[in-house]
C-alpha cells in the first residue's frame, strides 16, 4: 500500500492515463527515440559507469593498466584465501575429466553436454544447486524463429545494444546458434508461452527490431534452470555433484594448463582438491558487489568469484570497465528494494511517467539509456518520487497493461510480479510500481573465444562470467540464450580437449607470483578473495563479536 502522500502523484498518473493510452493503441510512436547524439549526452552526464570515480586503473595481472571498475580493481588487487604450502596436490581428493564450477543453467548446459559427449563431470556449487541468477531471471529468452525476423537482425540489435563493442565472432554464435538452442530446451521439457493458435508467444525487448523474446509468465529462468537441473540429476553416472563447496583457487599444471580447483566446503570447513582435465567457469557474475552502493537483483553468490580465479591464474578480462544497472528496479516497498521489475512489463505496455504523470522517455530504448534517462528525470529535473526511506523513484504504469491487452493479462502473462507486489498490498493491476535503476548484470568478464576458450589451456569460460558477448551493455532476453548457447559450447569443447589433455605436475605457483605483485603496492593482508559470500555485518556488530579474524563469511 502506498503512503497517502504519494496519492496525489498517483492520481496525476491516472489522469494523464486515457491520453496516453490512447496513443498506445493507435500505433503511433509514444515517445521520440533518442538519436545516437541524445543517447551519448545521456549516457555521459547520468549513467553511473561515467562518474569521474566509476573507474581506476588496475596495478596487477594480465589486464594492468587498464582503468577498470574500481570496485572490481579493489576485489582483485588481493591476497588469496589460500596458502598453497598447504597443499598436497600430487594426492587429489577428486579427478574428473571435465570439471564445472558454477550451478546455474550455463553449468547446466555445459554439464550435459560434456556427459553426452563421454566426459565424466564434476559439477560444483557454492549453495544449492540451481541457486544462482539463471533461476532468478523473469522475461524471456531471445531467438529470431519468426518469418519476419533473422539471424542477423538479432546479430544487428546485439552489436548495436553493445555500442559496437562486442566481439563479432562471439555474436554470431549467439545468434546462430539461438533457434536451435530454443528447440533443445523445449525437448528437454521447457514450457515456453504459445499463442491460441499454437504458434510461439513472443514480445519486444528493449533495442531490439523485432519481437522475438520467448517467455514461460514471468519465471522464464526458472522454468529453463530447473528443467536443466532435473537433467543433471538425471544423469548421476556421469554427473558428480558437489554442493556447498565454493571453489576457492585454480589449479595448474608444470606446462600453464589449467588442470582443477581447489574447493573449499562451507558446512565442514575442510579444503579439497579436484584434478581435471578441462575446467569450466560458469560462477556468474557480480552484483553482489553493490558497485557504486546499488541495490542488486542478483542472488546471495553472485560475488565474481571465477573472474578473481581466472585473473589470478592468468586470463585477460573484458569490458571490465561497464555495468548494467537495469532500469526497473523496486524501489518501493522497503522489504523488495532492488527486486527485479521485468522488462517484459514494458514490452506488454507499461509507460514510465514522472511524479507529474508524464512520459519522459521512449520505454523501449536500450537498457543502459533508459536507466539513465530515469536518473536524470529523478536528479536534474527533480520529477522522482521519495520514499519514506529517503529513496526516489519514478512510476511503471502497470495498469496500462490490462487496458492494452485485456482484462486479466497480468495475471496470466506476469504472475510472479502480481504476487510479490500484492504481498505488500500493492495491485499492479490497479496502482503503478515504484522503480529505479538497480545493478544487474555484469556486461564483461573473462575474454573468450566462440569455443569458450581463453588463453589459457583447460579454462573455458561460460555466461555472465565470460567477457565480449555483449559489449558493454547486454540488451534483454539475451543473457538467457548467452547461457545456453555458449554452455553447450563450453560443455562440447572442453571435452574435445579432455580427450587428449595429458596433465603434468600439478601446483599453485601462479598464487604465490599474483601475490608478490599484490605485496608491491602494500595491500593490507586482509584484503582477500575470492570474497565467496557479501559480508552485511555491521562494523558495530562486528566488534562486539568474539570472533577475531573477518574473511567475509568464510573464515
Amino acid at each position: 500500500m502506498y503512503p497517502e502522500y504519494m496519492q496525489e502523484s498517483i492520481k496525476n498518473v491516472e489522469r494523464t492515463r486515457p491520453a496516453r493510452l490512447k496513443l498506445a493503441k493507435s500505433g503511433k510512436q509514444l515517445f521520440p527515440r533518442m538519436s545516437a547524439e541524445e543517447r551519448d549526452v545521456v549516457l555521459n552526464k547520468f549513467h553511473p559507469d561515467y562518474k569521474t570515480n566509476a573507474r581506476r586503473e588496475i596495478r596487477i595481472g594480465p589486464n594492468k593498466g587498464e582503468r577498470i571498475t574500481t570496485k572490481v580493481a579493489e576485489l582483485l588487487e588481493t591476497y588469496s584465501r589460500i596458502n598453497p604450502a598447504d597443499f598436497d596436490l600430487s594426492h587429489p581428493d577428486y579427478e574428473t575429466d571435465v570439471l564445472v564450477i558454477g550451478a546455474g543453467s550455463a553449468g547446466f548446459s555445459a554439464s550435459i553436454l560434456a556427459s553426452e559427449n563421454g566426459a565424466d563431470v564434476i559439477l560444483v556449487t557454492k549453495l544449492r544447486v540451481g541457486d544462482s541468477n539463471s533461476m532468478m531471471a523473469q522475461g524471456g529468452i531471445q531467438a529470431a524463429v519468426r518469418p519476419d525476423d533473422s539471424p542477423v537482425l538479432h546479430y544487428l540489435d546485439v552489436i548495436g545494444g553493445g555500442h559496437f563493442d562486442n566481439k563479432p565472432e562471439l555474436v554470431n554464435a549467439l545468434v546462430s546458434d539461438a533457434p536451435d538452442a530454443i528447440k533443445w530446451l523445449q525437448d528437454m521439457g521447457v514450457m515456453f508461452d504459445r499463442n491460441p493458435d499454437g504458434t510461439m508467444f513472443t514480445k519486444s525487448g528493449g533495442g531490439t527490431c523485432r519481437p522475438r523474446m520467448h517467455s514461460a509468465r514471468d519465471y522464464t529462468g526458472a522454468a529453463i534452470c530447473r528443467t536443466l537441473r532435473d537433467e543433471v540429476y538425471n544423469r548421476p553416472d556421469k554427473i558428480k555433484i558437489l554442493e556447498h563447496q565454493p571453489a576457492v583457487e585454480l589449479i595448474k599444471d608444470s606446462d600453464g594448463r589449467v588442470a582443477g580447483a581447489v574447493l573449499y566446503h562451507l558446512e565442514n570447513k575442510e579444503y579439497f582438491t579436484v584434478k581435471a582435465k578441462a575446467t569450466i567457469l560458469s560462477t556468474g557474475g557480480f552484483g553482489r558487489l553493490h558497485i557504486q552502493g546499488f541495490e542488486t537483483t542478483n542472488h546471495y553468490g553472485a560475488t565474481a568469484d571465477g573472474l578473481v580465479m581466472g585473473y589470478r591464474a592468468g586470463a585477460n578480462l573484458l569490458y571490465m570497465d561497464s555495468v548494467q544497472y537495469h532500469p526497473t528496479g523496486a524501489v518501493y516497498p522497503l522489504q523488495i528494494m532492488g527486486f527485479l521489475c521485468t522488462e517484459k512489463l514494458r514490452g506488454m505496455g507499461a509507460q514510465p511517467v514522472n511524479k507529474n504523470g508524464e512520459l519522459f522517455v521512449y520505454p523501449l530504448e536500450p537498457r543502459d539509456i533508459e536507466a539513465s534517462s530515469f536518473i536524470r528525470e529523478c536528479t536534474e529535473r527533480g520529477n522522482g518520487i521519495k520514499t519514506p526511506s529517503g529513496n526516489v523513484g519514478i512510476w511503471l504504469d502497470t495498469p496500462l497493461i490490462e487496458q492494452i491487452n485485456g482484462e486479466g493479462a497480468i495475471k496470466e502473462n506476469l504472475p510472479a510480479m502480481l504476487r510479490q507486489f500484492g504481498r505488500f498490498d500493492v495491485d499492479i493491476t490497479k496502482e503503478p510500481m515504484l522503480v529505479y535503476p538497480t545493478l544487474h548484470y555484469q556486461n564483461g568478464g573473462i575474454e573468450i573465444n566462440d569455443h569458450c576458450e581463453t588463453k589459457l589451456p583447460g579454462l573455458y569460460v561460460a555466461g555472465e562470467a565470460s567477457g565480449g558477448v555483449h559489449g558493454r551493455n547486454r540488451l534483454m532476453g539475451n543473457s538467457q540464450l548467452d547461457l545456453i548457447v555458449f554452455g553447450r559450447r563450453a560443455g562440447k569443447y572442453a571435452t574435445e580437449y579432455a580427450k587428449g589433455a595429458k596433465l603434468g605436475k600439478l601446483n599453485l605457483d601462479h598464487v604465490y607470483e599474483y601475490e608478490k605483485e599484490v605485496e608491491k603496492f602494500g595491500i593490507d593482508r586482509k584484503n582477500i578473495s575470492p570474497m565467496v559470500l557479501p559480508d552485511y555485518i555491521p562494523e558495530a556488530v562486528k566488534k562486539r563479536q568474539y570472533t577475531a579474524h573477518y574473511e567475509g563469511t568464510l573464515r
